[in-house]
C-alpha cells in the first residue's frame, strides 16, 4: 500500500551526536531503510542534538514505513561519528511518524493513518493563495480589484487566504511561481487574468504545463491570427497537481464576480476539474453571446 506524505516530508532523529560524520551516507541509509532511492533523503538541519531529514519523494510504502525506527536507528548507528543512546528516537509530525508504530495493532494503526491523512487533506484544502497578474497591474497602471475580493469570499467560506506577488506576462515564470504554490502546500492555487487570446496571455497554457490533462474549455472562439489574437479563443482553465487545485479566471472584474461564488460552491461539494472548468465557462460564454 502506497501512502501519500501529504507535504509532511520531514523526520528527525533527537539524542544523536555527530562527529565528523558523513551526511550524505546518513541520508543514503535512511533511504535504504524507507526503501527509497538514495537521492530522495537529504539532511536539512544539523543542532547539537538531533538531526532532521527531509523525503523529496512524495509517497512511500506502507511496508517500508511502519515500524521501521529501530532498523532505522540502527543503520545510522552503523555509520562512523554517528552516536546514539538508548533515547535516541525518531519523531515526525505527518504519515512518517508511522515510522514508530508497533506492528501488533495493524488495524488501530491504519485507523491512525486514515484520520490522520483526513486531517491533513482538510488542513491543506483551506490553505489558499490569489495571484494577480499582468503588466498593468505590475506596473501599477490599474488598480487591482480581483485579488482583495476573491481573499474576502475564500475566508468568508473557510479558507487561509495568501496573497501572492503580481505575476508577469511570462509563460515560463508563471510556471515556475505556480509549481512553487504547489510544492508549498496550497491546496487552492487561484489566478486572475492572462486567459485571453493575445500574445501576453499565459495563464491557461501554464497550468497545462503542471497538468497536462488540466480541464482548458473555450469561452468564446476566435479566427487565430485576426488583430491582436494569436490564439483561437479565450479559454478557462482549472488543473490539478496532487491535492492541489489551480485556477485561472478571468481579469474584468465584473466576471470575476460572476463566476468567483459558484468556484467556492463547487470547490465545497467537491467536484472533479472538468465540471468546474466547464461551469465556470458556461457562466461566461454567456455573457459573450450577442
Amino acid at each position: 500500500m502506497s501512502l501519500n506524505l501529504l507535504e509532511k516530508t520531514e523526520l528527525w532523529v533527537s539524542d544523536v551526536t555527530l562527529d565528523q560524520a558523513n551526511l550524505t551516507e546518513m541520508a543514503a541509509a535512511v533511504a535504504r531503510v524507507l526503501g527509497l532511492q538514495e537521492d530522495k533523503v537529504m539532511v536539512v538541519d544539523v543542532r547539537s542534538s538531533h538531526i532532521t531529514f527531509d523525503i523529496t519523494e512524495k509517497e512511500v510504502q506502507q511496508e517500508n514505513l511502519m515500524g521501521k525506527e529501530a532498523q532505522l536507528l540502527q543503520a545510522l548507528r552503523e555509520i562512523p561519528g554517528v552516536y546514539l543512546t538508548e533515547e535516541s528516537e525518531v519523531h515526525s509530525n505527518g504519515i512518517l511518524g508511522l515510522i514508530c508504530a508497533v506492528s501488533s495493532d495493524q488495524r488501530e494503526i491504519l485507523r491512525r493513518v486514515d484520520d490522520i491523512r483526513s486531517q491533513i487533506m482538510e488542513k491543506v484544502s483551506r490553505r489558499a493563495i490569489v495571484f494577480p497578474t499582468g503588466f498593468e497591474i505590475e506596473e501599477g497602471l490599474i488598480e487591482d480589484t480581483n485579488t482583495p475580493y476573491l481573499k474576502k469570499l475564500l475566508e468568508e467560506n473557510g479558507y487561509q487566504v495568501v496573497v501572492g506577488d503580481v505575476i508577469p506576462d511570462d509563460e515560463y515564470v508563471m510556471t515556475e511561481i505556480l509549481s512553487d504554490a504547489v510544492s508549498r502546500g496550497f491546496g487552492l492555487i487561484l489566478t486572475s487574468g492572462g486567459v485571453g487570446a493575445e500574445d501576453k496571455d499565459h495563464s491557461v497554457e501554464s497550468i497545462l504545463h503542471l497538468d497536462a490533462s488540466a480541464a482548458t474549455p473555450y469561452i468564446v472562439k476566435y479566427e487565430k491570427g485576426h488583430g491582436r489574437h494569436v490564439k483561437d479563443g479565450v479559454r478557462v482553465g482549472v488543473g490539478q497537481v496532487g491535492i492541489a487545485t489551480l485556477i485561472t479566471l478571468p481579469g474584468p472584474h465584473d466576471e470575476v464576480e460572476m463566476t468567483a461564488p459558484k468556484m467556492v460552491e463547487l470547490l465545497k461539494a467537491g467536484c472533479a476539474k472538468e465540471e468546474i472548468a466547464a461551469v465556470l465557462a458556461r457562466i461566461l460564454a454567456e455573457k459573450w453571446q450577442p
